[in-house]
This record gives C-alpha cells, sequence and structure tokens, in this order.
C-alpha cells in the first residue's frame, strides 16, 4: 500500500522522527523513511529535499558538511526547537489515533474526567 498523499500532510514529523535517532545525510533519510514503513512511504527525493531545507530554515533542523566519506554530504541534525516540535506533534498524533480508532470501533470517545 502506498500512501504519499497521508505522508505529506505529516511529513515534517516523519522526516523529524528519523533524524530523532541521530544525524543523517538525505539520502540515508530516504531509506529510512522507505525502511521503517516497508516502502509505504516511497518519496522522490524532489519531495524530501525540500522538507528538509524548510526544516532546516525553520530552525526545526541544522546541517553540517561532512566529506568523511569522500563525498561532500549535508548531514542534518535535529534542533532543541525540532526535538520540541516533534514531542509535541507524537502527542497530537496519538491522540488523533485514539480518534480514529475509536470512530473505527464504534466506541465513543474516552473522557477524563
Amino acid at each position: 500500500m502506498k500512501a504519499p498523499d497521508q505522508a505529506r500532510g505529516n511529513l515534517d514529523m516523519l522526516l523529524l522522527a528519523i533524524l530523532a535517532d541521530g544525524p543523517a545525510h538525505g539520502y540515508s533519510v530516504l531509506q529510512a523513511l522507505r525502511e521503517r514503513s516497508a516502502d509505504t512511504f516511497d518519496m522522490p527525493e524532489g519531495t524530501i529535499y525540500p522538507a528538509l531545507h524548510r526544516l532546516e530554515k525553520a530552525g526545526l533542523l541544522a546541517s553540517d558538511w561532512d566529506n568523511s566519506s569522500g563525498r561532500k554530504r549535508r548531514v542534518y541534525s535535529v534542533t532543541k526547537r525540532g526535538q520540541s516540535m516533534l514531542a509535541a506533534r507524537r502527542t497530537e498524533w496519538a491522540g488523533y489515533v485514539q480518534a480514529v480508532e475509536a470512530v473505527l470501533r464504534g466506541a465513543p470517545w474516552p473522557t477524563t474526567a
């Protein structure tokens, strides 16, 4: 099952989650997104790289150039602001998933008293 439309709405969260595990260059991020989703989120580089640049411009990612592999590659890492954003998005996502599952089960939304 391919779900590019669903992923695009959550791409920032997905990229931040991958990079929360440690710095990586863009192609590694793309590969991790494919692998972790069993190819469900198989997006072209033309989608991933602009998103990484946008997240960097927003201060959620930082990048440095790395030449250790013999190739010049930009390596991205999550900033403190990006970590905060990811934590907030994870909380929102968990609530969203609960709500969808409640609707699918036909059960009422759990209330907190």
